[in-house]
């Protein structure tokens, strides 16, 4: 009875351990990135009313989450894939389900064919619309997985764009407008976590680096850090002049969060009261002239002093070397 049942526990050993290694290899931990998806229902508005107020927004972003959750795993799937071979030399890449053996190529491209109709099929229920953003970031990405990852700064872009196409179908997802804030902001945000990307590698894997993938020969930490340094730039320049823009004033009330702005102490506008701003010699500024005049002066005290402690100590060290002379002639007499 024992022998019996022993295959069986073996199978069944074998089947949740390939069920588990293929969820593994979807990468959970990477669904984060996915969270784009919710930038709309945040930010967007239906009707007079924010997005996110909506249940019905609400459930419909969550299915474009999970759908998305599901398609970028299946990337994943045929990334590991194509790149078994190269992840079987790199010290993390080589412990992935794929490059250790634990599935094989066969299995793992028919979990991801079902899972791609299953998703594409999902997604087309949702909205039609929603589907054909889709549809793209599946060809996208396996355009990746193919010859766009092997030419120069168009691999960091394509993973600009997917990100970026996460976030309109996060938009078309709920029926709302897609503003040209958030595909700025998106793909400067995800060209930022390309570049950091390659840089990691390229540090981490040190003169190896090229034999894992290739395009990094191409780059070097001197130019990635250079990019970054502009895209981040970038990002904050354009984050600044959209919460200033009249767009966002209009649809978020912000000009009611900063009124002290136009009570500052400067001169760049009129006072509330409509008064202009006095000239320099008023007896308001005065203190503060009084202030700045101590100040010069006293920093010309210090350079006073100063100059007086070069020219002693100049004084002190001549007369220092002229002495021994003198002492010595007078022994000789």
């Amino acid at each position: 009875m024992a022998h019996s049942t022993l295959p069986i526990t073996k199978q069944a050993t074998s089947e949740r351990s390939t069920a588990l290694s293929l969820l593994v290899s979807l990468r959970p931990s990477q669904w984060t990135k996915n969270l784009i998806v919710f930038a709309a229902l945040l930010f967007g508005q239906r009707g007079n009313a924010p997005a996110f107020l909506d249940p019905s927004a609400v459930g419909q972003a969550i299915a474009a989450f999970a759908i998305f959750c599901i398609l970028s795993g299946v990337v994943y799937l045929i990334n590991d894939v194509a790149d078994r071979e190269k992840d079987r030399v790199h010290p993390l890449k080589r412990r992935r389900p794929i490059a250790s053996g634990a599935i094989a190529p066969g299995i793992a491209i028919g979990a991801a064919l079902v899972l791609t109709t299953g998703a594409l099929g999902a997604a087309w229920l949702l909205r039609p619309a929603f589907a054909s953003v889709a549809v793209v970031y599946v060809g996208l990405q396996a355009l990746y997985s193919g010859p766009l990852k092997h030419v120069v700064i168009i691999d960091v872009l394509t993973i600009a764009i997917g990100f970026v196409l996460r976030a309109v179908a996060g938009a078309v997802a709920i029926d709302v407008p897609i503003s040209h804030w958030l595909l700025i902001l998106t793909i400067l945000l995800a060209l930022f976590l390309a570049l950091s990307k390659r840089r990691h590698e390229l540090v981490l894997l040190a003169d190896g680096a090229t034999g894992h993938r290739p395009i990094l020969e191409e780059y070097s930490p001197y130019l990635l850090d250079q990019m970054i340094a502009v895209v981040t730039a970038s990002t904050l320049v354009s984050y600044v002049i959209y919460t200033v823009s009249p767009e966002t004033v209009q649809k978020f009330h912000t000009d009611s969060r900063i009124p002290a702005v136009r009570h500052l102490p400067i001169p760049l506008s009129r006072s509330p009261e409509g008064r202009r701003r006095q000239p320099l010699g008023h007896a308001a500024q005065r203190p503060a002239a009084a202030r700045m005049r101590r100040a010069v002066g006293r920093v010309g005290r210090r350079h006073h002093l100063r100059n007086q402690s070069a020219q002693w100590l100049n004084r002190q060290y001549r007369f220092s070397r002229r002495r021994p002379r003198r002492c010595c002639a007078t022994t000789t007499r």
